[in-house]
Parts: structure tokens; C-alpha cells; sequence
């Protein structure tokens, strides 16, 4: 069993850094890079300790390494799945605030910021903040999926963060109910072989789609789409359609040009594709592989946008309030409007019509 128990952890441990060190040569500016490669460590570190055989484990300053490492999996995880699922994920207060409260606890918890505060039931804290973690990311993946445009993608949701989350879950769920000092060896050898089977399952993909496998974006077309397209660094140019598609691209400019569907802030992809007139997963291929949009809400967005700076930079309508503008363009509230203006533009809505008026005096 502790050979059994050393091959499995060496295996996987070797899968999840090789696949991190080809990332970084390979693609070292890719933003999900940043997010994977802590994660990969992480993975590493957890793999190193997670053995009932004390011989097996590693000693000295390695050992704390890699229970640093293995003590942070929890939260490079999450940060992970929100760069996987999400374009737009930026590192923000709420994500800081959980690792300032994760890390300080778990360093206290396993002693080594002095033996006070080891062992007094620490460890209870990081479960809550672990299913808050795993509470989290489920709401945004569930939230986020019906208007995800990138079908392998779309798919992957499920199976991937089920796999992922399954573990962290598992694991937190046995200290719960078993105590944080329980670890036979048929569990930790079950944990460890799904790691491997996790890091062989993600090193075929990336070896056989290339950067795709890990980001689930598609090959970048080679023309521009008769509509406009995508823009930023989501974006990939679109190819010259067929015949059946034009005719579809023709239906899509009727609805979003003259009669400004987009407006509508609770329309969805089913809806869409009913005013359409097509079945739901050609609409979807038509707006992410012709148009070159990742997510349909970023598709409405960028339309709304287009409808509120005309509107702002309209000296007739200098006296409308930013509210009643964001609503007139689609958007289903003032904040939510202003997240996305500042996104796409880099300055507040009220900000960008005082520039545009004052050019235009």
C-alpha cells in the first residue's frame, strides 16, 4: 500500500506541475495562466502530504512548504473556477477579504505562528469559510450557464467544478463528520487517484486543442462578420458565413437594429432564439462563432452601451438623468449600468457625456 501510496502521489503531484510549467512556456501572458499555475502548486503541495504513512511525508522546510501550499488549494480553486467561467472575472474586494480571513486562521490553526491557537478549533472556521468558498462559485455557475455562448464551455461547468469541488467538498464534509485528524488510507488513496485522473483528463485536452483545452476558447476565424463583432480581448474575429447563416445574421441585425431587442433587461437566449425564428443552439453558434461573442449577456451589453453613449453625447437630451437612460437602453439597474460603462469605456457614464458635450461646443 505505500508504494501504491508514493506512485499515485508522484504521478499526479508530476501531471499538475509539468502541465503548469508547458502553460507558462507555452502561453506565459494567458490570463487563466495566472489563475492555474497557483492552483497546479496548490495540488502539488496538498498530493505531498496527503499520505496516512508519516514515512512518506515529506521533512523539514519541503514539508512546510508544501503544507502551505496545500493549505491555500481551497482558495487558488476558487479564484480558478471564476477565471475559467467568466471572462470578465477580475480579482476584486470580496476574493482579497476571503484570503486575508483564510490564510492568517490557517497558519494559527496548524501552529505555525506559535502553539497558542493550535488545536482550539480553528480548523472549524476554514470549513465555514470552504463552503462559503464552494456555496459561491456554484450560485455563479449556475447563474451564468444558460447565457454561456461557448458550448464546450457551457458544458464544462457542470462536470469540471463538480469534479473539483467534489474533492474540496468531500474532504471538508470528512472532518466534519469524522474529525480533522482522520485520514485511512483507502480515503487518502481515493483523493489522490481522482487528482490523477483530473490532471490526465486536463493534460490530454491541452496537448490535443492546445490553449483551448484549458480556456475553452475557440480557434480565432479568419473574416470579419457582416455585423458588428466583438471587441476586447474576449474577442475573436468572425468568418464569412454560409448562405443559411446570413440569413440568419440578416433576422439578428432586423431585431437588434430597427426594433432594438436588446432593450428588453429580462430577454434571454430562449427568447432570443424564438424571436429569431431558429433553434436555440444555432442562435448560440451564430452569436459566439460569427460574432464572436463568449456570453450572451456581453452581446446585449455592448448594444445597450452603444444605445446609451448616443444618447449621452445627444445634446437634446443633456437634461435626461442617467438613470432614466440606462433603463431606456436595456439595463435592468443604475450600478449594473455603471459596472459596464466603466468596463468597456475606463470613465463613469456622467464623466463620458461632459467630455462629448464639451468637444461638441
Amino acid at each position: 500500500m505505500l508504494a501504491l501510496d508514493v506512485i499515485v502521489r508522484v504521478a499526479a503531484a508530476t501531471l499538475w506541475l509539468l502541465l503548469a510549467a508547458r502553460l507558462l512556456r507555452a502561453v506565459p501572458r494567458e490570463r487563466l495562466v495566472r489563475w492555474f499555475v497557483p492552483l497546479a502548486l496548490a495540488m502539488a503541495g496538498f498530493l505531498a502530504g496527503n499520505t496516512p504513512f508519516a514515512q512518506a511525508s515529506l521533512p523539514g522546510v519541503a514539508g512546510d512548504v508544501a503544507g502551505l501550499l496545500s493549505g491555500s488549494a481551497a482558495v487558488f480553486l476558487w479564484w480558478y473556477c471564476l477565471a475559467l467561467f467568466d471572462d470578465g472575472f477580475r480579482f476584486g474586494p470580496p476574493q482579497a477579504l476571503v484570503a486575508l480571513a483564510w490564510w492568517p486562521l490557517m497558519l494559527l490553526d496548524r501552529g505555525w505562528l506559535g502553539d497558542r491557537f493550535a488545536g482550539v478549533g480553528l480548523s472549524w472556521g476554514l470549513v465555514a469559510l470552504g463552503l462559503g468558498m464552494c456555496a459561491h462559485l456554484v450560485a455563479r455557475l449556475l447563474r451564468d450557464r444558460e447565457g454561456d455562448l461557448v458550448e464546450a464551455r457551457r458544458r464544462g461547468r457542470l462536470w469540471v467544478v463538480a469534479a473539483l469541488l467534489g474533492l474540496l467538498l468531500t474532504d471538508l464534509l470528512a472532518d466534519i463528520a469524522l474529525g480533522f485528524e482522520w485520514k485511512p488510507a483507502g480515503f487518502t488513496l481515493a483523493q489522490n487517484l481522482a487528482l490523477l485522473a483530473i490532471g490526465w483528463h486536463l493534460a490530454r485536452r491541452w496537448l490535443r486543442t492546445d490553449i483551448a483545452g484549458l480556456t475553452y476558447r475557440e480557434a480565432a476565424p479568419p473574416a470579419a462578420p457582416p455585423l458588428q463583432h466583438a471587441t476586447g480581448p474576449a474577442a475573436a474575429p468572425a468568418p464569412a458565413p454560409p448562405a443559411a447563416d446570413a440569413a440568419l445574421l440578416q433576422r439578428l441585425w432586423q431585431l437588434i437594429e430597427v426594433e432594438r431587442i436588446h432593450r428588453d433587461p429580462a430577454l434571454t437566449v430562449a427568447a432570443f432564439a424564438a424571436r429569431m425564428g431558429a433553434p436555440e443552439p444555432e442562435v448560440r453558434r451564430l452569436v459566439n462563432r460569427h460574432l464572436g461573442w463568449r456570453h450572451f449577456r456581453s452581446f446585449l451589453n455592448h448594444h445597450r452601451l452603444q444605445d446609451a453613449k448616443a444618447a449621452l453625447a445627444d445634446p437634446a437630451r443633456a437634461d435626461r438623468k442617467i438613470l432614466a437612460i440606462a433603463f431606456d437602453a436595456g439595463f435592468a439597474s443604475l450600478p449594473s449600468f455603471n459596472r459596464a460603462f466603466r468596463e468597456a469605456e475606463g470613465i463613469a457614464p456622467g464623466e463620458y457625456r461632459a467630455r462629448v458635450l464639451a468637444s461638441a461646443d
